[in-house]
Parts: structure tokens; C-alpha cells; sequence
């Protein structure tokens, strides 16, 4: 049994269908990976994985429970935790009030705020700093950690290299290892294929809100994700 199933998944904003018939499965331990393009649908899915939104048809399982009409904070009890494109720290928390808001659910885990500071050494100074005052590459690794205290078994990505040099990004997924020895589960959302697909054990190419292919990337050519992703 996977850790999460979409099954023939068709999810609209009002009379706009967003999704198409999504069916992926991802298993416990691993780093899904799903690529596309700027409004190919990847987003989408995860809002629906963490309750945001409804499926008008399909089926969402979570450790073979379906999640379909459990509100998102149900889902966090569950363990399963989002980081936010964008980011989407508090401006007026401090880095450390930030973390402590993750853990809200008082789930137990490894993570506390010193396993988030070992993890990311960069935030330790910044503790008492407020979240609006940090970098981008700061406020991603602090909203990484505001999701990780949550201890989730499964922890949704979406867009974590956005906007941030090659350098932060390159650390940011240095941390992945990490996540999966603690018990994590990533499904994490990018348009920067290439270092995703680097950590990625299987990955589903989107595009206008379906799956154009699907698979384990080493067995994937460089030539069928270029054509899955552009739609040629």
C-alpha cells in the first residue's frame, strides 16, 4: 500500500477543471517529483493532497484512508504538512515564534526547533530576527522548518527553488537525505527539473492538467520529459 494515492482525480475552480483524471501513487520514503510548466495543474494537486481543495471525482488515500473531505488541519494531525510557493512565512513572528507555529498540532517526531537550527545552522543566529526581515533562501529554509515541526510523514513542496540563487537552492536539497532518515515522505512541486530530478525517485511531467508521462527518471531520456513538459 502506498503512503498516497490519487485515483482518477478531476478537480475544478468552479466551472474551470483544473485536473484531469490524476492517478499517481507515492511510496512511504521517497522523493516524488512532479514537473511542468507555469499553470500546468502541479499546484493544483497539491492543494488537493493537503484539503485545500475537492475533487469532484476520484479519490484521495492516505496510508490507504481516504482523505477526500478532511478539512487540512484533520490532514496535519494525519502528518501530512505543506511549504507553501512563495513561502509564506509570518512577517511579524520572529524565526523562532515561526517554528513554534509549526508545531501547533503537537505531533510527536524528531523535529523540534534544535533539530530544524542543526539542519539549517543559518537560522540559528537569526532566531529572534522577524521573518520579514530575513533573505529569500532564509525564509525558505525557515518555512521548510515551520513544516517539518509539524513531523509529518509526508511533507508537500511546492516551487522550493523559486526565486533563490543556485547556491541556497543547492543547499536546500542537500537537506532531502535528511528528511527521508526521519521519516519523511516528499512530494515536492518545481519547473527547476534539473536539480529535482537529481533526488527524485519517481516524477509525473504535467501539462494543462494532466499527466503527460510518468516514471523513474534514470529510465526517462532527456528527450521524453523536454516533450512532456512543452506539449511536443
Amino acid at each position: 500500500m502506498s503512503l498516497l494515492e490519487l485515483e482518477g482525480v478531476n478537480v475544478f475552480y468552479e466551472d474551470f477543471q483544473a485536473l484531469y483524471d490524476i492517478t499517481i501513487s507515492v511510496e512511504e520514503g521517497e522523493v516524488f517529483a512532479c514537473i511542468g510548466a507555469n499553470g500546468a495543474g502541479k499546484s493544483t494537486m497539491l492543494k488537493t493532497v493537503a484539503g485545500l481543495l475537492i475533487p469532484r471525482e476520484g479519490r484521495v488515500l492516505f496510508d490507504g484512508q481516504p482523505i477526500n473531505t478532511m478539512p487540512p488541519y484533520k490532514r496535519v494531525e494525519l502528518g501530512i504538512s505543506s511549504v507553501p510557493e512563495g513561502r509564506r512565512v509570518f512577517p511579524s513572528l520572529t524565526v523562532h515564534e515561526n517554528l513554534l507555529m509549526g508545531a501547533y498540532r503537537k505531533r510527536k517526531g524528531p523535529w523540534t526547533a534544535d533539530a530544524i537550527y542543526e539542519l539549517f545552522p543559518l537560522l540559528q543566529p537569526l532566531r529572534r530576527r522577524q521573518a520579514s526581515g530575513l533573505s529569500g533562501g532564509e525564509q525558505q529554509a525557515l518555512a521548510i522548518g515551520r513544516a517539518l515541526m509539524a513531523n509529518p510523514r509526508l511533507i508537500l513542496m511546492d516551487e522550493v527553488s523559486l526565486g533563490l540563487a543556485p547556491v541556497v537552492i543547492k543547499r536546500i536539497y542537500e537537506a532531502f537525505p535528511t528528511l527521508l532518515e526521519n521519516g519523511c515522505t516528499i512530494l515536492v512541486v518545481e519547473q527547476d527539473v534539473q536539480h529535482v530530478l537529481t533526488v527524485a525517485g519517481h516524477v509525473a511531467c504535467f501539462l494543462e492538467g494532466r499527466i503527460a508521462l510518468q516514471g523513474i527518471p534514470s529510465e526517462l531520456s532527456n528527450e521524453q520529459i523536454t516533450a512532456a513538459y512543452f506539449g511536443v
